[in-house]
C-alpha cells in the first residue's frame, strides 16, 4: 500500500488535525519525510481533479476538510455536524484573549467595559480559551489564553496566522497594567449588553476577517 493512501485513510478517520509525526506513527516504515511527500501528492491529486474537499493547515496540524464553496449545500442536512456560532460578545471576548494573552477577567473587562464573566464561562466551555496561569495582582487572578481548538474553530495554522498586532486596532495593541484596573467586585463593569461598541466591533472583524471562508465541515 503507497503511502499516500495510508496518510489519506488516517486523515479521513481523524476528527481532528495531526501533525506529519502524528501521522507517521501509523506505520514504521513511515516518516515526517515521507508523510510530508504524501500530503503534497494529495494536495496536487485533489486540487487537480476538482475535489469537494481539501487539506488544510490546522492548528499545527493537517485535516481534510470540505471546500468553502460546498457549504450551502451541506447545510441543508441535518446529517450534517454543524458547530454553534458564537455571540457577538462571545467573540469579542475572545479577540481579546487571543491578542492579549495571558489575560485575565478583569483586564477583559477593561477593554469591553462590561461584566465577561458569562463569556468567559461560554469560551472556556466550548474549550476556545483555558487558564494558563496566575497573575501577581490583587488575588492573584487567574489568566487565559487561547488552545488548540481556537485555531481549529476559526482555521488558523497557527497563531502567527492571526493579524499582525500593528494592523490591529488600538484597543487591542495597548495593553493596560493590571495595576490600573480595579479589582474590587463592587467596581465592576455592568452587565453586558447586546450591542458590542465600535472598538468592540473592530476586534470581532480583525479575527473574523482572516477566518472568514473557513469552513468546520470535515471530513
Amino acid at each position: 500500500m503507497n503511502d499516500a493512501s495510508i496518510v489519506e485513510a488516517i486523515l479521513f478517520a481523524s476528527d481532528a488535525p495531526l501533525s506529519p509525526g502524528e501521522i507517521a506513527r501509523a506505520d514504521e516504515v513511515l516518516d515526517e519525510d515521507r508523510v510530508e511527500d504524501a500530503l503534497a501528492t494529495l494536495r496536487a491529486e485533489y486540487d487537480n481533479s476538482g475535489r469537494a474537499f481539501e487539506l488544510r493547515e490546522v492548528a499545527d496540524g493537517v485535516q481534510l476538510m470540505t471546500r468553502p464553496e460546498f457549504a450551502p449545500y451541506l447545510e441543508r442536512f441535518d446529517t450534517v455536524p454543524k458547530s454553534s456560532r458564537l455571540s457577538g460578545p462571545a467573540l469579542e471576548a475572545l479577540a481579546i484573549v487571543a491578542y492579549r494573552q495571558p489575560i485575565s477577567r478583569i483586564e477583559v473587562e477593561y477593554v469591553r467595559g462590561v461584566n465577561s464573566t458569562g463569556v468567559l464561562r461560554t469560551l472556556l466551555d466550548r474549550e476556545l480559551i483555558e487558564a494558563v496561569g496566575r497573575g501577581e495582582g490583587v488575588g492573584r487572578p487567574v489568566l487565559y489564553g487561547t488552545t488548540s481548538r481556537f485555531l481549529e474553530h476559526f482555521g488558523f495554522p497557527s497563531m502567527e496566522h492571526l493579524p499582525r498586532p500593528e494592523e490591529l486596532p488600538v484597543v487591542l495593541r495597548d495593553r493596560a497594567p493590571l495595576d490600573e484596573v480595579s479589582a474590587d467586585p463592587e467596581e465592576a463593569p455592568a452587565e453586558e449588553s447586546a450591542d458590542p461598541s465600535p472598538s468592540a466591533e473592530e476586534a470581532v472583524a480583525a479575527v473574523l476577517a482572516h477566518a472568514d471562508g473557513a469552513t468546520e465541515s470535515a471530513e
